[in-house]
């Protein structure tokens, strides 16, 4: 089979009412049929669309924008509804979740602790908390009641579940506890399908798969519980480290690629990375097996894994996940930036310098550290830029006396400090005169290093 044609704003314009009534947000059917090709608005948006006689375009534009890869809900997260192979053919959607599991085998004070330490875990990083996002609940002790318990336990926190448990018996009493909650039923085997798909549709919560290296039972299974009407579902096709590296790789690759391209839409569902199975191959150090999930984890982040489960309890190794999902599932076309506005850096007063920067995220954050390192408590003005930094933002007319004006206009600054100063990154040096007539010639507009790193040197010199 061909692969599918990208769909074009052309195309979903021509199945829009054309009326360009004004009742979306665009206003006009051409920019929402721009919008709607850039999956940065719905069908839903248009209200004429749900009038009698539109009934055959909305049904033809839903089945165009179905995603290759289904998207299903897992409790309040979404995984899956992947349009490409490659990031930078157009953007990846639903960053893959982390959920850690929780072995029933564990004391009830220590799986308190695992689950507290879950839920309080967070690293900052470019103006952001990272976290990990589920628990999974996984039964090995052999006893259901236990089973049951650390579920219980589990469903205290408000996070998302994963129940991971092969036994249908004790899958459905643990189930039962929270199908509110639409947990992740993990999973269904070439043994075990029936009775699990039975519980996925009795209970109406999500499906996973497991068939490790083989694809045709893992296909086969989805075929047939898709035909039942279970649609929720995600795949598992095996994952492991050293010698089973190359095919775990190669059955996350086949899946993917078969699934975007249009050759195989009985396999478009997300893809589950049970990295947490490396922990099997006992007798051996837990660093090393530590390390051993992480880096299997890293590989099939991106390798197109929709869903990771860790067991790995040591914070070294989650960070770098956390970082990586963080960097790839970023929009590519548009820079990572910080929100305009003021900031107060330290324990500033009436007598803090005023500076002003770009909200590009890595040239804000490096200018806030460069304001700390000089010990000098300011305020910073943060300029609109569209992302850019300070010298691109420069360049492409994106930072202007005007918009810098404009942004300390906005800004409650002139009601912060009692002196009249503003200092602008060296770059912008030439806007000091226009920038002090359309400031009203009420601010001193002092020209400041090029390089945020010479701050520290600036103030200690200009700032008494």
């Amino acid at each position: 089979m061909a692969a599918k044609r990208k769909i074009g704003p052309l195309d979903l314009y021509a199945l829009l009412p054309k009326t360009n009534c004004g009742k979306c947000e665009p206003g006009v059917c051409m920019a929402f049929a721009a919008r709607l090709a850039e999956r940065t608005i719905s069908v839903e948006e248009c209200p004429p669309l749900f009038e009698k006689g539109q009934e055959a375009n909305l049904e033809k534009l839903r089945e165009m924008l179905k995603p290759p890869v289904r998207e299903v809900r897992i409790g309040e997260i979404r995984v899956g509804g992947q349009l490409v192979v490659r990031r930078h053919e157009y953007r990846y959607f639903n960053p893959p979740p982390l959920a850690l599991t929780l072995e029933d085998t564990l004391p009830e004070m220590d799986l308190l602790k695992k689950i507290k330490r879950v839920e309080e875990y967070g690293y900052s990083y470019i103006g952001k908390t990272l976290k990990l996002d589920m628990l999974a609940p996984r039964y090995v002790s052999g006893d259901p009641s236990r089973f049951e318990a650390a579920v219980k336990k589990a469903s205290l926190s408000k996070l998302p579940l994963v129940l991971w448990c092969t036994d249908p018996g004790v899958m459905e009493k643990a189930v039962s506890q929270v199908r509110d909650r639409r947990p992740l039923l993990y999973a269904a085997t070439r043994d075990n399908w029936k009775e699990m798909g039975e519980l996925a549709l009795k209970y109406q919560c999500p499906l996973a798969l497991y068939s490790p290296f083989d694809l045709k039972t893992l296909k086969s299974m989805a075929k047939t519980l898709w035909s039942w009407g279970v649609q929720d579902l995600l795949l598992d096709p095996g994952a492991g480290f050293g010698e089973e590296l190359k095919e775990t790789v190669n059955c996350f690759t086949v899946l993917r690629n078969t699934a975007i391209r249009g050759e195989d839409q009985e396999v478009g569902f997300p893809l589950v990375a049970s990295v947490a199975r490396v922990w099997e191959d006992g007798g051996r150090k837990p660093e090393e097996l530590a390390w051993e999930e992480t880096a299997l984890a890293t590989i099939l982040m991106v390798r197109y894994a929709d869903l990771l489960i860790l067991r790995s309890e040591e914070v070294w190794s989650w960070l770098p996940l956390l970082i990586l999902r963080e960097n790839i599932y970023t929009d590519p076309r548009k820079p990572v930036s910080v929100d305009a506005g003021m900031r107060a850096i330290g324990s500033v007063n009436e007598n803090s310098p005023v500076m002003i920067t770009s909200n590009f995220a890595l040239t804000y954050f490096t200018v806030v550290s460069d304001i700390e390192s000089s010990k000098v408590p300011s305020y910073l003005v943060v300029v609109d830029t569209g992302g850019l930094s300070v010298e691109s933002s420069i360049a492409g007319r994106k930072m202007t006396a005007q918009t810098i004006a404009d942004a300390v206009k906005a800004s409650s600054v002139k009601d912060k400090v009692k002196h009249r100063k503003i200092i602008i990154p060296g770059m912008a040096a030439r806007y000091k005169g226009e920038l002090e007539e359309l400031l009203g010639f009420e601010w001193e507009v002092m020209v400041g290093p090029r390089d945020s790193s010479g701050i520290p040197k600036f103030l200690a010199e200009n700032w008494k």
